[in-house]
């Protein structure tokens, strides 16, 4: 069993449940300083949960495998924005303004945009992974359970993105279901060697 494989789909989850634990609920001048240094820590961590996508689906090379490889690359790229624009830079405008202004509502209104693309992209790679293990002979109670476990974590990570409490439920999730999905798919000896039917 690949300890690593099992390590890289499971810690990006922990880790930002960890973070998220720490997130402001709200931006202000007394939070805005933690909060913009908070999403600085969070630039290379958010995409570590497509890592996790692409470790799962790293021998899945049908027309499946590939979607929820593209869609968590887009994931990457837009969730990555929401990061830059709602978390650094309004975090770093309220440090220097001392005040949630319009200029910083409207920062907020379009890393919302950005968001909600990047997390529905991340719900649509989870149903890829999903689909991709079930294609591979993946089954069982515990698989149906990951998977519960996976689209709820996915669909709250659209609502709630890393804040307590949800938003920390679903990264644990996140780690507790693409763990489960990969020792399952080790265990069956067939961890994703698909090809297009």
């Amino acid at each position: 069993m690949s300890k690593r494989a099992i390590a890289a789909v499971v810690l990006p989850g922990l880790i930002l449940a960890g973070i998220g634990l720490s997130h402001p609920v709200n931006l202000n001048a007394d939070t805005a300083q933690w909060w913009a240094t908070m999403h600085m820590i969070l630039v290379p961590v958010f995409p570590l949960l497509a890592l996790a996508v692409w470790v799962l689906l790293r021998r899945d090379s049908s027309p499946l495998g590939w979607a929820g490889r593209i869609a968590a690359a887009v994931y990457i790229a837009f969730y990555g924005t929401l990061d830059a624009v709602s978390g650094i830079s309004a975090g770093t405008a309220v440090v220097a303004t001392g005040e949630l202004g319009d200029g910083v509502l409207a920062l907020f209104d379009v890393g919302r945009v950005f968001g909600r693309i990047g997390a529905l992209a991340f719900f649509v790679a989870v149903v890829a992974v999903l689909g991709s293990s079930y294609r591979a002979g993946v089954r069982g109670p515990v698989f149906w359970i990951a998977g519960v476990v996976l689209l709820g974590s996915s669909y709250f990570f659209t609502t709630s993105h890393i804040y307590a409490p949800l938003g920390v439920a679903a990264m644990l999730g996140f780690a507790a279901g693409f763990g489960a999905i990969e020792m399952l798919r080790q265990r069956s000896g067939t961890p994703a060697q698909t090809t297009a039917a």
